[in-house]
This record gives structure tokens, C-alpha cells and sequence, in this order.
């Protein structure tokens, strides 16, 4: 049976079930204020000689087919007025339930916008609502991220093709030149690659989860990139408190490491600095990494976590990268339900900002 019908029936049910209740209390009634017999006096009613005249048996031949006809009465329109209710009640079920189709064909930009006044109907579809638009925004990005990568990754072998027929088909052509550039292209492909591997990890959320100091990180990645600040005139400066959290110290390592490196790479010229720091608070803990560079916009600036958003402004000679190493960011953060702040420095440069759960040391009872 369909709810309609079940929802029907029980309207129906307890309108026979009340009425059944309230004729009983009815005959109760009468039972107990009503004698069962009556003596008519002679004289007093015409009547010749004396009489016992049953009330009761009289009341009931009387009450009993009246009954009936309340019962049917009461049966027709509990039926007649539960299924009109019951359609009114579910109509918004409804509309739920064929955006929910539309969902399932592909169809993702429909929203049900239910009007009417704030009940459970309406916090189901404002929810679906919002599940759409969530959704809706996802499969855009992943669109967005899959034909960027196609063209990111046909580049590099596009480039290998060439430079293969150069020298398949110029023979005086230098090989050693040709094996230099075949080697950079393929590393590139390479990083790339395991860039997009990292990136389909952290998002999945396929990874154990443990205690991780991201003041040690912090240390690890300044200590491991030194020389790349050193080759670049940029001077690291690390401080901050213990900052526990809860995650994967792989991925967390590799967030630190890709803040650090893109705050070296995309310096000053020369005499840059980069500042690394770590906090916490009562409920969350804190990574920022700041340097100086130059002057960048806010709408520039919310743009840096795209995946392949490269502009000329970002890319230093030899060090371009593959422009996942902000997206890599993003996804880990989001991974470890973290929270992503990109703020342009006033001088220059830019400040982001990882915030993640800290861990909270049992209280004693």
C-alpha cells in the first residue's frame, strides 16, 4: 500500500476507533442514570391498571440502529477526509521526491524552494536543497580539475613527441640536448602524476589517523627546503608553540612542505623572508606561513587554490611546478576538516593560514 492509502487508514481507524469510544460512554451513561424498568401507576397516565414498562430494551432498539448510522457516517468520512489530508501532508514529499529524480538522471541544477512555513518538510528540502548546490558545485570543479589535467598532462607528451621526431628525423641534431629536454618534461609529467595520485588520496580520506605536531613539521620542511632558500637569497624564520592535531603526518608534511616551498618560490627577487609559524587555542591549532613578495590583489588571491592556476606573477624561472601544490593544500586541509585562510600582506607577499582540530587532553574528573 502506498503511504497515501496507509496514512488514510489510520485517519480512519481512530475516527471509528473515538467514535466507538464516545458511544460507549453515551450507552454507559445511559445504563447508569437510566432505570431498567418503569412502573406506571394507575391514574396517573390513563392507564387502567398497573404496569412494569422496560426502558432499557426500549432504549437500546432505539439506540442501536442510530449508532450504525453514526458508525458508517464516521467510517465514510474519516476514508473521504483522511485521504484528502493525507494528499495535502504529503504533497511536499512530492516535490521532494521528483527533485530527486531529476538528481538521479544527472539533472542537478533544479531546486525544490518550498514555501510555506518552517516545519520538518521544509528543513528536508531546504537540506536537499543545499545538497544539491554542494554537489552541484563539486562535479563542476571535478569537470573543471579532469579537463585541466587532460591539458596539463597531454603538454609533456605532446613535447616528448616533438622533440622524438626531431631527432628521429635530423640526425646532425645534438642528442645529448634532445635526452636534457626529454629528461625535464618527463620529470615534469612525473610530478605531476603523483601530484594528481596525492591529490585522489587526501581527498578520499584513505588514511590513518594519529597524533602529529605540526610545530615538528614546521621545523622538518624549513630544515629539508634550506638549501632552496639559500639558492634563492630567502631567509626563513621559524617559531610558534607545540600545536597537536590529529591526522596523517605524510599528508601534514607534505601541506607544510608545499606552504613553505611556494612562500620561497614566489619571493623576491632577492633579500625575501619567509615566517613559519605555529599556534594554538582551546579548540583548534594553527599553521601560518607568510613571506614577502609582491603586491597581490584579493581577487587574485582567491583564485591561488584552483588547481593550474598559474599566472606569470607566480612562476619563477626553473621552479613553475605543476600548479597543484595550493590545491594539494586545500584538499589535505579539507581532509582533516580544517579550514584554509589566503590573506594578501599589505607590503606584499601573502599570508596563509591552516587551522585544524587540536587534540583535547582528557579533563580530570
Amino acid at each position: 500500500m502506498s503511504v497515501r492509502l496507509k496514512l488514510t487508514l489510520s485517519y480512519a481507524g481512530f475516527l471509528m476507533f473515538a467514535g466507538v469510544l464516545l458511544l460507549a460512554a453515551v450507552w454507559v451513561f445511559l445504563l447508569r442514570y437510566v432505570p431498567d424498568r418503569a412502573l406506571i401507576v394507575p391514574g396517573s397516565t390513563g392507564v387502567p391498571v398497573q404496569e412494569v414498562f422496560p426502558i432499557r430494551s426500549s432504549l437500546l432498539r432505539v439506540f442501536a440502529p442510530r449508532a450504525a448510522v453514526v458508525m458508517a457516517f464516521l467510517l465514510v468520512f474519516g476514508l473521504a477526509g483522511g485521504w484528502i489530508l493525507a494528499g495535502r501532508m504529503l504533497a511536499p514529499l512530492t516535490r521532494i521526491t521528483g527533485a530527486t529524480r531529476l538528481a538521479s538522471t544527472g539533472s542537478l541544477s533544479h531546486r525544490i524552494r518550498l514555501p510555506g512555513r518552517e516545519d520538518e518538510f521544509r528543513e528536508l528540502a531546504d537540506a536537499f536543497d543545499t545538497m544539491l548546490a554542494r554537489l552541484e558545485a563539486h562535479v563542476a570543479e571535478q569537470r573543471r580539475f579532469a579537463a585541466n589535467a587532460s591539458h596539463e598532462l597531454r603538454t609533456p607528451l605532446a613535447v616528448s613527441k616533438a622533440l622524438l621526431d626531431v631527432a628521429r628525423t635530423d640526425p646532425d641534431h645534438v642528442t645529448g640536448e634532445v635526452i636534457d629536454r626529454l629528461h625535464a618534461v618527463n620529470t615534469r609529467a612525473i610530478d605531476m602524476t603523483e601530484a594528481l595520485l596525492l591529490l585522489s588520496r587526501a581527498d578520499q580520506r584513505s588514511f590513518a589517523r594519529e597524533p602529529v605536531d605540526l610545530s615538528l613539521l614546521a621545523e622538518e620542511a624549513t630544515e629539508t627546503l634550506l638549501p632552496l632558500a639559500e639558492e634563492h637569497g630567502v631567509t626563513i624564520e621559524t617559531s610558534g608553540d607545540i600545536a597537536p592535531t590529529l591526522g596523517s603526518p605524510a599528508l601534514l608534511l607534505q601541506l607544510t612542505m608545499n606552504l613553505v616551498q611556494n612562500a620561497i618560490v614566489h619571493n623576491l627577487p632577492e633579500h625575501g623572508t619567509v615566517w613559519v609559524n605555529t599556534t594554538i587555542s582551546p579548540e583548534s591549532v594553527m599553521l601560518t606561513v607568510e613571506n614577502t613578495g609582491k603586491q597581490l590583489t584579493p581577487q587574485l588571491v582567491s583564485t591561488l587554490t584552483e588547481p593550474f592556476q598559474r599566472g606569470t606573477e607566480r612562476v619563477h624561472a626553473g621552479h613553475a611546478g605543476v600548479g597543484l601544490g595550493l590545491t594539494i593544500v586545500k584538499t589535505i586541509t579539507r581532509a582533516h576538516d580544517g579550514t584554509l585562510t589566503l590573506t594578501p600582506r599589505p607590503t606584499g607577499g601573502i599570508r596563509i593560514t591552516v587551522e585544524l582540530p587540536a587534540i583535547i587532553p582528557p579533563t580530570d574528573s
